[in-house]
């Protein structure tokens, strides 16, 4: 997937979990690529995250985090 389309869609799981009262967006939105997104699109997210995640809602990055805590960035 372009990588500018992978950034739109995690933004916009970041933006719905984040108008949720009372949620962890992070927790949320890592669920959400856990259970929705297949292995290769979540290895392409934390590359990119790795590599900086410029565009990226902080609150991706942080699930990204707690999805792989090996990732760098």
């Amino acid at each position: 997937m372009s990588p500018d389309k992978m950034v739109r869609m995690a933004n916009q799981i970041a933006t719905f979990f984040k108008t949720q009262p009372g949620a962890d967006a992070a927790a949320k939105v890592r669920d959400h690529i856990t259970d929705y997104w297949e292995p290769r699109m979540r290895q392409q997210l934390c590359d990119y995250v790795s590599a900086g995640g410029e565009g990226l809602d902080a609150v991706v990055v942080s699930a990204v985090h707690s999805l792989s805590p090996d990732v760098s960035a």
